[in-house]
């Protein structure tokens, strides 16, 4: 593993670890009243894009932090489609 890898690796651990609490205390508390339908709709069609690229481009680091953050957000937009 070359030192690119590695860059990205850590910055998939920090940017999916730091949405993990959000999500935790969404799925804990079912409050999705501060959340924007919008703003979630776009972030996670985003994150699926990022995926498809990481998928495309064989990058390791991007394709495994975007397929955890794309579960996690989907989560979280049904949550707030279904509890609206």
């Amino acid at each position: 593993m070359n030192w690119t890898e590695l860059i990205g690796y850590a910055a998939a651990i920090l940017t999916t670890g730091s949405f993990l609490p959000q999500a935790w205390l969404t799925f804990r508390t079912r409050d999705v009243s501060g959340i924007s339908l919008g703003m979630y709709s776009v972030f996670t069609l985003g994150i699926a894009l990022w995926l498809i690229y990481g998928l495309a481009a064989g990058a390791w680091p991007i394709v495994l932090a975007n397929a955890v953050t794309l579960a996690l957000a989907a989560s979280i937009l049904w949550m707030k489609l279904r509890y609206r």
